[in-house]
């Protein structure tokens, strides 16, 4: 059967499926959990995928959930991602009442283009000349870090990020490539974003150590660690100017921990902080910059510091001729998009790390309005946000695995990684 007549009958499955594929992109939006915690959202894609007769494995990472198609041949292995996990945002109309937790990043929008790109390739199983694998990964959002720590010390999981794990785990040494669309703010239109880059960072947890006294009778005999923290973050903002602007450096501290009773000087003050960059080496040069100013602050006050640094994320390559791929199949959707490229995402994603390793892309979707992580994040075009994106996803698999997979497999020949998986384990 030729790619037409296989990508006609893929998109007719969707299409019939749309209310389906909707209700599922709303089901996961109004019960948002945290990474490592997607319990339920893990429970609704097993549903899902076994109602298509995919068979899976469960439990990966905590909750990650794989389901796999097999070809006719398995000459190539293509991977279909979507996250699973929220950000907190309490403020948002759809956030849990309880964790506060909310998709305000549009995760719910990678589900269910992942299970509308699985609904049309069951349309043609046996097909194809390759596997096509439908991954639900936890835990890109890099938060909650007191949990993650909890998660480690049991020996759950090593790796805070989820993409993280399930490389270290081997989850993804039976895929050659892999794809996954995100949402892009501010963006309710008709358009798709390829080839953008992102930042990687660094994670810090710092603990400022100073002695409690009383704060009415003898602040004197005390040692205030609310004052060390404030005079570390404005000694950060002193650095600021020395970083460039080509390295898109970015920190922006909080305080966890202001310390325990109003009337006793704070003698445990705890702040978290990303050290974002566009490199390893501003990373490295920045974060340093950072230790600094914390040490040094902690020196005028008479204070100590615990600094603890987090493996964070690798900054975001994407490959070209795999958004060629999917870029000739959006242009061949009913309503085509807008395509704008080299539009950076502001923020950081573990699929960087990923992409070190193995040829990836995340063409950024419209139908969304409002800022990414805030109260006014909204879907506003469902059929934009959910159904678009598994039409075109799923029509480039079939390209890639067609044909003796030979586009598949010339991705992957040419492909140079920047690292082994070996050596990513390793940094």
């Amino acid at each position: 059967m030729n790619r037409a007549e296989l990508k006609r009958r893929v998109c007719e499955a969707i299409d019939k499926n749309a209310d389906r594929i909707i209700e599922i992109g709303d089901k996961v939006q109004n019960k948002p959990e945290m990474g490592y915690r997607e319990f339920e959202t893990s429970a609704l894609i097993k549903v899902q995928l076994e109602e298509m007769g995919i068979p899976y494995r469960d439990k990966l990472a905590v909750t990650g959930v794989k389901g796999t198609i097999k070809g006719k041949r398995s000459l190539a292995t293509v991977a279909v991602l979507g996250e699973m996990d929220a950000v907190t945002c309490a403020t948002h109309p759809l956030a849990d009442p309880v964790s506060g937790a909310s998709h305000a990043c549009g995760h719910n929008g990678q589900i269910a283009a992942m299970l509308g790109a699985a609904i049309g390739l069951s349309a043609i199983k046996g097909e194809l000349d390759g596997d096509v694998c439908f991954f639900a990964v936890p835990a890109e959002e890099f938060v909650e870090i007191g949990y993650r720590e909890k998660l480690s010390e049991r020996g759950d999981i090593k790796f805070f990020g989820g993409k993280q794990e399930l490389i270290r785990i081997g989850e993804f040494d039976d895929i050659d490539m892999a794809m996954m669309v995100h949402a892009q703010g501010n963006c309710p239109e008709n358009t798709v974003c390829l080839d953008g880059g992102g930042i990687g960072f660094v994670a810090k947890t710092v603990n400022f150590i100073g002695k409690a006294a009383h704060a009415g009778g003898a602040p004197h005999e005390g040692i205030n660690a609310l004052n060390a923290a404030m005079a570390a973050m404005m000694c950060i903002h002193a650095q600021r100017e020395t970083f460039r602007d080509e390295d898109k450096i970015r920190v922006h501290p909080i305080i966890t921990n202001g310390g325990e009773l109003v009337n006793v000087v704070p003698s445990l003050v705890t702040m978290e902080t990303y050290v974002r960059g566009a490199t390893s080496d501003a990373i490295k040069d920045a974060s340093a910059k950072v230790d600094r100013a914390i040490e040094g602050a902690c020196f005028a006050i008479g204070a100590k510091c615990e600094i603890k640094n987090y493996k964070g994320y690798l900054p975001l390559v994407q490959d070209k001729e795999l958004s060629r791929v999917y870029e000739r199949n959006a242009l061949m959707l009913p309503e085509p998009p807008t395509v704008r490229r080299d539009v950076d995402m502001t923020g950081s994603t573990d699929i960087g790390d990923l992409g070190h390793i193995m040829p990836i892309i995340q063409p950024t979707v419209g139908g969304f309005v409002g800022n990414l992580h805030a109260v006014e994040f909204a879907v506003a075009d469902k059929r934009r946000a959910y159904i678009d994106p598994a039409k075109t996803m799923a029509m480039a698999v079939i390209d890639l695995l067609s044909d003796g997979a030979t586009e598949a497999l010339a991705i992957k020949d040419s492909f140079k990684p920047l690292m082994t998986k070996e050596e990513y384990l390793n940094f």
